[in-house]
């Protein structure tokens, strides 16, 4: 998944923030005022057991949020199912949960504005078709809340420049595309990003490696606004002082964060590379999985075997299998440790065929029905709202504007 796809990013959320949370911010509040900026570091991490969905499904607790999102832009693929969709499954028997397309995203680049709608949707249905449960999770369109824009601009005002000037994906893409082909969005989207995330008060942020950078310049974020806003000069204004954000930290998932390209082992798995023999994407008919995993690359090594630094493509190809089949490592380790490439791309290839068809057929009785995804994306850009305007509100009233 792309880096811009939202911090492939489940936001784990709660309504208040926690003791510990704002006895740190006051900890470091004034430091944070006064320092330079340092290169941005994250700390903390946290991962989802068997045992916590147990335990949250048992207990009659207020239960957190979780919002995540996916660029509509491409195809959706393997790795954006893989390292955060397939999650969501799991995350939605836990929290309350909130599914987005981050379609404001996908404009910070080049792109297709026809096509931007229809992705949209196809977007949405997969999500559905995956598993989300309407029951359970509300799917909408980052752009049919405005709060997130509204509040990106409140929050760019706080923004120190040499902040974004440091982001390393700007710095690499602005380099690809050439100052004349890079907008001011390719800059300023961790903005947004960080308006994403700080909407929904986000206790934990499921990132992937190449996401902690954003995280991180989100948590700074936090508190500069906190510090410069809140507390007792929020009161004074009429509000109820405290905390405005709550600062999130970072969730690591226990596996499928980074699955890498099919030509490229070293590389991550994108909707933005040129060949789409790189990827798997989702809607791929049997015949083109199976060529693209016969056509992918490999080494010369016999064997097969995980965490071998010369062999990247073999503990990506081990890693996808292991995940669509729901074995464990070692059990992957231990069928696959003596096979040859040619056997082992046969039971991968049918592995993912069986995973992805009743994914398929979902998705095509879905697009069917425009009527049923048009209300399920109405219904979830309405519980989004009414969480995400009381924050907004609170940042309006402690920035000191007129109230309406």
């Amino acid at each position: 998944m792309s880096s811009r796809s939202l911090l492939s990013q489940f936001l784990v959320l709660s309504n208040a923030a926690s003791p510990r949370a704002c006895e740190s911010l006051n900890s470091r509040k004034i430091g944070l005022a006064l320092r330079s900026y340092a290169p941005l570091r994250c700390k903390c991490t946290a991962s989802v057991s068997q045992a916590e969905v147990s335990d949250a499904t048992s207990t009659p607790k207020t239960k957190k949020r979780v919002v995540s999102g996916v660029q509509p832009t491409g195809s959706v693929h393997l790795g954006n199912y893989l390292g955060a969709i397939k999650n969501w499954i799991a995350l939605q028997e836990l929290y309350e949960t909130f599914f987005f397309i981050v379609d404001l995203h996908a404009i910070t680049l080049p792109y297709d504005a026809p096509d931007l709608a229809k992705s949209t949707r196809s977007t949405a249905a997969l999500y559905l078709a995956c598993g989300v449960d309407t029951s359970k999770a509300s799917v909408f369109v980052q752009s049919h809340v405005r709060a997130h824009v509204d509040l990106m601009w409140l929050l760019s005002s706080a923004t120190p420049l040499g902040w974004l000037n440091r982001m390393i994906q700007f710095k690499e893409k602005s380099r690809k595309a050439g100052d004349e082909n890079v907008g001011v969005a390719l800059l300023t989207y961790p903005v947004l990003m960080a308006s994403d995330i700080l909407l929904y008060q986000s206790d934990l942020v499921p990132v992937g490696e190449d996401q902690k950078q954003h995280l991180e310049l989100t948590r700074e974020l936090a508190e500069r606004v906190n510090y410069l806003y809140g507390g007792r000069k929020w009161k004074k204004l009429g509000g109820r002082g405290g905390s405005i954000f709550k600062v999130p930290e970072a969730l690591i998932p226990p596996a499928g964060a980074r699955v890498m390209s099919l030509t490229d082992g070293l590389s991550k798995m994108s909707k933005s590379a040129p060949s789409d023999q790189s990827r798997i994407n989702l809607l791929d008919p049997k015949d083109v999985i199976a060529n693209k995993i016969k056509r992918c690359k490999t080494d010369s090594f016999p064997g097969l075997e995980f965490d071998n630094p010369e062999r990247p493509e073999c503990n990506n190809l081990l890693s996808v299998y292991q995940l669509v089949t729901g074995k464990t490592k070692e059990e992957v380790a231990l069928e696959c440790q003596n096979m040859n490439w040619g056997s082992f791309k046969q039971i991968l290839t049918d592995a993912l065929v069986d995973h992805l068809q009743p994914i398929q057929v979902r998705y095509q009785e879905i697009t069917s029905d425009p009527g049923y995804l048009d209300g399920v994306l109405s219904e979830g850009a309405r519980k989004a709202s009414e969480i995400a305007d009381t924050t907004l509100n609170n940042v309006y009233q402690a920035m000191g504007f007129l109230k309406r």
